[in-house]
């Protein structure tokens, strides 16, 4: 059993839990759940962003192949456009987290709504529920003009 804090408040939560719908939503285990998953997520993208430093610090290409030097560049920019989605998605989880303190994770940003545990465990840095968010993006889709 991992002991765990919050609000004030020594949490035990079992090392096989998994919240269900059965349970009051957002209790403070199912809380203290998401947040450590949360926090995971989060040191796992930077860890791999660690890695990722270290290798494009290695210095320049000096391949003397045009075609060995052209495939280099592509994976180092591929490499940086995926640290950069991955930056972008440490901004997400910093702000779920941020909404796990305030009191308002799990809920709907639209509607106040419950998210729902199934749509967290699938993406837990989800402002919305699946509802609005399709309604969010047929908006898009109508003043994108698709």
């Amino acid at each position: 059993m991992e002991q765990l804090k919050l609000n004030y408040v020594m949490i035990s939560i079992p090392p096989d839990y998994r919240p269900s719908e059965a349970e009051t939503f957002m209790n403070p285990i199912q809380v203290e759940y998401f947040r450590n998953k949360l926090l995971q997520w989060r040191s796992e993208l930077l860890r791999e962003s660690d890695g990722t430093l270290v290798s494009l610090s290695e210095g320049g290409i000096v391949e003397s192949d045009i075609t060995d030097r052209a495939s280099i560049e592509a994976d180092r920019a591929l490499e940086l456009r995926t640290r950069d989605r991955a930056r972008k998605l440490v901004i997400k989880i910093d702000q779920a987290l941020s909404r796990i303190e305030l009191g308002t994770y799990g809920y709907c940003e639209v509607t106040d709504e419950p998210i729902g545990v199934k749509r967290l465990e699938a993406r837990p840095i989800a402002t919305m529920s699946i509802e609005a968010q399709e309604r969010h993006e047929r908006m898009e889709r109508v003043y994108r003009g698709d």
